[in-house]
This record gives structure tokens, sequence and C-alpha cells, in this order.
């Protein structure tokens, strides 16, 4: 099933179920409320499709999950998930702007499959990893590649306004097994991978992280990037795809 968040005429955010080329709306938020639809149904084409889910208290990362990646960043592949977070201020939905900001001169995109949390979780079992996840969304990891260098760790690089563009819906029936996630800059393609190749599951990841933060519903885990990531500037377009789920586009300013 596939979930929308939207607005129509500058109304307030809403939640549907897409059906083809319209919205099913539903009563409130899904995560919250089920599934209850209303008698309105609304065109995609005369909404605005907003951020599937704002999260209520963090986005948690995880680092090198590619081996790949792990490789052209100058590095082996870790042992264990290396963890980050960016602050929900820096989530964005499909068609917002990516802020650059002027102290930085290398932004660059990373393709990410997102988890979006849907209960309390802690201590998750890598078996029950399903119980907690309300479904999945794309999800790009927006970086001040020369910020990181500078800085040595990673808050500041991965953590300004509008470095986590996620979207365009949130897929709650998706199959992470074989997937494959790209990411194109002006058209052309720069990210090709397989979420197959991820060293750490996704059944694994909600385990380890579950274990080091309680996740709250609205809680997003980014899953790692493959190998390629690259810069954009002003005036590009960047768009990560991700099979089963859809593409998520933003133009940067």
């Amino acid at each position: 099933m596939k979930i929308a968040r939207f607005s129509t005429e500058g109304g307030d955010p809403r939640f549907g179920i897409v059906d083809g080329t319209e919205l099913v709306v539903l009563a409130g938020d899904p995560m919250f409320q089920g599934f209850e639809t209303t008698e309105e149904r609304v065109s995609l084409g005369a909404v605005k499709l907003l951020a599937p889910v704002i999260p209520r208290s963090k986005v948690v990362c995880i680092g090198k999950n590619y081996t790949e990646h792990a490789r052209e960043m100058g590095g082996e592949a870790p042992d264990h998930p290396i963890i980050f977070l960016k602050p929900n201020t820096s989530v964005i939905g499909p068609g917002d702007t990516i802020v650059l900001p002027p102290d930085s001169n290398q932004v660059e995109h990373e393709a990410e499959l997102a988890i979006v949390i849907g209960s309390v979780a802690k201590n998750v079992r890598p078996e029950d990893y399903a119980d907690v996840v309300f479904g999945y969304t794309v999800a790009n990891d927006v970086t001040a590649r020369d910020i990181q260098k500078l800085d040595g760790q990673w808050t500041r690089a991965k953590g300004y306004d509008t470095f986590c563009p996620l979207g365009p819906i949130i897929e709650t029936e998706f199959d992470w097994s074989d997937a494959r996630i790209e990411a194109r800059v002006d058209g052309t393609v720069t990210q090709l991978g397989n979420i197959k190749d991820m060293i750490f599951s996704i059944p694994e990841i909600a385990a380890f992280v579950s274990r080091v933060f309680t996740l709250l519903p609205g809680d997003v885990i980014l899953t790692g990037t493959p190998a390629g990531v690259g810069p954009f500037v002003s005036g590009q377009t960047v768009e990560i795809s991700v099979d089963g789920i859809g593409t998520l586009s933003n133009l940067a300013r």
C-alpha cells in the first residue's frame, strides 16, 4: 500500500492511499489512526506531495553500509553499523528546494532507502523487525563533503536544513530483498546499486539501532548509500529512485 502525505491549495497536510492517478483520502494519520477512509478522492495532479513523514524525534543514519561506498570513502567495510543523526529540521519533501549552504563548496547526494518506524521500539530482535516498521520511503542523505572532511565528524556536514529530502510516498509492503536504487543529476545516472548488497540488512539495522535509541513512531532510519556519491550545484535537479517505491526529485539552489 502506498501512502502519501499531501496538501491542496495551501490547506493543512492530509494523508491518502495512492490508487492509480488518485488519492483515497484517509480520516487521519494512518500511523496513529489506521486506514479508515473518507468519501473523498482527489487527483494526484491536483495536490502537492509533502514529505511523507516528519520524524517526531530523529533521523538515524547508517554510514558505509555498502562495501564499494566504504572503499570510495577511503576505508574498509565496517564490522558493525556506523550510526549518526540528522535533525528532523533537515527534512523536506518531493519538489522542495535543497538550499546549498554558503560555507560549503562541495555538496553531494547520497541515494538511500529509508525505514519509517511505526511503533515504539527498544531492543528489537532481528526476527521481529517487521513489528515496528510502518513502511519504507526514498531518501537523499545530502552531505557537505568538504565540511565533513574539515570537521572530522559528520553532524554539521549532514545536518543543515533541507539536507534530508524524503518521499515521494511510503510503501508499507516493500520487498527490500532485491530492489534497484539509483541517483541522477540533471538526468545523468551517478549512482546505481541494489539494496540486496547492503552489508547490514534491514532486520540487523532495526535491532542494532533500537539497542542504542528508543525509536518512536515516525522516526526514520536511512540505511546507507551505494558507491557513486557525487556533487551537484545550484540549478541542478537531483533524483533518487528506488524500484517499487518511486522517485524523489529536488532542485538545488
